[in-house]
């Protein structure tokens, strides 16, 4: 299973910078470029709200999951 973080996409999408959205959801913009460039291995319900309050969009477009070829 491997889950696809496209946060890089939607940011891009609604031109917000990094430091502006880290703001926004209270986070680090250290915490938000492990999110954005895939490197995190889990993320908090109440952290992903606030992506998707703050974007204005709905998990499936922060979040995908494709196949893994290793299985």
């Amino acid at each position: 299973m491997a889950i696809r973080v496209n946060l890089d996409v939607v940011l891009a999408r609604r031109k917000m910078s990094v430091n502006d959205f880290a703001t926004a959801i209270g986070i680090t913009p250290v915490n938000v470029s492990v999110l954005k460039n895939g490197r995190a291995k889990a993320i908090r319900f109440s952290t992903l709200d606030e992506i998707c309050r703050v974007l204005q969009c709905q998990p499936g477009e922060v979040l995908e999951y494709v196949e893994d070829d290793t299985e």
